[in-house]
This record gives C-alpha cells, sequence and structure tokens, in this order.
C-alpha cells in the first residue's frame, strides 16, 4: 500500500508540475529567468517556512544532514531552476519538459553510485517503457507545436540549459533521500531548500548587473501569475515527489515524476487547441501501461 501512495505522490507532482510550466511560459519571458527565480522563490520560502511552523514540522529535523540540504537547496533549486526558466523562455515548454525527462535516468544512476540503490527488473521495464513513451510523445507532439521549432545555435543552447537542468534538479532531490528516510518531513525539507536558495539569490540580486534585473516593469496581475506556478511547483509537487522519495527507490520516484510532459501536451490541447498528433498518442499510450507496470507490480 506505501508504494502505491509514493508512486500516486509522484504522479500527482507530474500534474502538479506540468500546470505549472505552462502557466509560467509567459510570466518568465516578461520578466526574465533572474528576477521569475527570485520572486517565486521568496514567495514559496516564505510559505513553506510559515506552514512548517504552524505544524511543528520541524523538530523532525536532523541538521546533521545539513550538507545535503546545501547541495540541494543551492544546485538542485537555485541552479537548477536558473537553467530550467532559461530554457523555458527560449523553448518553450514542450522541448523543457521532454529534455527534464532526462531526470529520470540522472537519478537512477546517481542513486546507483551514490547510496547503492538498484531498480528491480519490473521497476526497470516499466521505467523504459515511460522514458520510451514520453519520447515519443513530446518528440511528434502537435503540428503548430513542430511547426514552432526550435533550430541552430539556439537549439543547441535549449538542450545544453535543459541537460543541465535535468541533472542538477534530479541530484538535488536525490541528495536529501537520507535525511528523508530518517524521518524528516518533506514539507520541512521542502521550506529548508526554498529558504537557503531564497536567501542566496537574495543576495545576488544586490548585485549591481542588468543580468539580475527584470526584463519588464513588475504588475500585480504580473506578480501573481508569477507567483502562482511557483506555489504549484516548488510549494505543492516538490513536496509531493520528496515523499515519494522518501517511500520508494529514486529512480522509480524520479520516473514517475517525469510524467508531466504528458500532462503538458494534454493542456496545450485543452487551452491552445493543440491537438497532439497519433504519435503524441501512441508515445502516451506507452508510458501509461509502464506506470501501470510499475504501481500494480
Amino acid at each position: 500500500m506505501l508504494g502505491i501512495v509514493a508512486a500516486s505522490t509522484a504522479l500527482f507532482a507530474s500534474i502538479g508540475w506540468a500546470s505549472g510550466i505552462v502557466l509560467a511560459q509567459m510570466p518568465a519571458k516578461a520578466l526574465g529567468a533572474f528576477e521569475f527565480t527570485r520572486i517565486q522563490l521568496i514567495f514559496c520560502a516564505a510559505l513553506m517556512g510559515v506552514l512548517s511552523s504552524l505544524f511543528d514540522l520541524w523538530p523532525s529535523i536532523d541538521w546533521q544532514h545539513w550538507p545535503a540540504f546545501l547541495v540541494s537547496s543551492l544546485g538542485g533549486i537555485l541552479l537548477g531552476n536558473l537553467a530550467m526558466i532559461e530554457c523555458l523562455r527560449r523553448g518553450g515548454p514542450r522541448l523543457t519538459e521532454l529534455l527534464l525527462c532526462l531526470k529520470a535516468p540522472v537519478v537512477a544512476g546517481l542513486a546507483y553510485f551514490w547510496i547503492g540503490e538498484t531498480i528491480g527488473p519490473v521497476d526497470l521495464l516499466g521505467g523504459v517503457l515511460i522514458l520510451a513513451g514520453l519520447v515519443i510523445a513530446i518528440r511528434f507532439g502537435s503540428q503548430a507545436e513542430r511547426e514552432e521549432g526550435v533550430a541552430g545555435k539556439r537549439l543547441l543552447s535549449v538542450v545544453l540549459l535543459g541537460l543541465l537542468a535535468a541533472t542538477l534538479q534530479g541530484a538535488g532531490f536525490l541528495a536529501v533521500k537520507p535525511a528523508l528516510t530518517a524521518g524528516a518531513e518533506p514539507v520541512a525539507v521542502t521550506a529548508i531548500r526554498l529558504l537557503g536558495a531564497a536567501a542566496v539569490i537574495s543576495l545576488a540580486s544586490i548585485w549591481p548587473s542588468q543580468a539580475v534585473r527584470a526584463d519588464t516593469e513588475t504588475s500585480p496581475y504580473l506578480l501573481f501569475r508569477t507567483i502562482m506556478p511557483g506555489v504549484i511547483g516548488y510549494g505543492i509537487s516538490s513536496s509531493l515527489l520528496l515523499y515519494a522519495f522518501a517511500n520508494t527507490q529514486a529512480g522509480v520516484a524520479a520516473v514517475l515524476g517525469s510524467l508531466s510532459p504528458l500532462c503538458v501536451l494534454l493542456i496545450l490541447w485543452a487551452t491552445k487547441g493543440k491537438r497532439p498528433g497519433l504519435e503524441a498518442m501512441a508515445g502516451t499510450a506507452i508510458a501509461v501501461i509502464g506506470t501501470a507496470v510499475i504501481v500494480l507490480y
């Protein structure tokens, strides 16, 4: 039962990230990667910190794990999300989510070498099916998305940013797995990660450079559009995935947490009329079969 619950939380995390990344494209383009990330981190860090205090979650934290919290906060959240937002600005949600699928094999590989965790043959089969389905679904996407393709040097920069984001985010989640298995509450761990990243990015914003300035003036509406995907992604989805990491194998949690590209296709179809092609539908079916293999067997 615990495995099914953990798998379900990872799946819900995927849905949350898909919603967040679609909502984030407009404000991210308007503000720039740095300012967009700064606003999200500060608000979400405060929110998760307050929730951890209200529900008395801080005593669950063993501060002997502070090096892992530091790595997860600076690498996984700050640098990883800066790379992801810049990738989103340049490549759009479909290509960004495709590249972030690589988070799953990265986490599985790191978990093997870092903490000696191996994936069983059934889970491995399910993971391969999910990743294959994701690649097929997002690679073909919709006709409208293919016509908006990114090419040349711009494509290379998008791919490099996506790979960097996937590696940093995956390593950031894996770094705190020992703390989670020791009994740390996922919401409190999320708060620590966000508070550390928010502190660093706030200090960096003092630097007198255009690189850390907003590309446009912030309005109340733009601020709301920036905060909303942050709460969904940083607050809700990250906490759900951390719960999955604490209660199942890291590779399995990462694979199930990588299904957001399929949700992105459905959201874009519902909101913008970009209907997925037959290939994308087939890829989705393969990924669903892979998910069923992991969850049911």
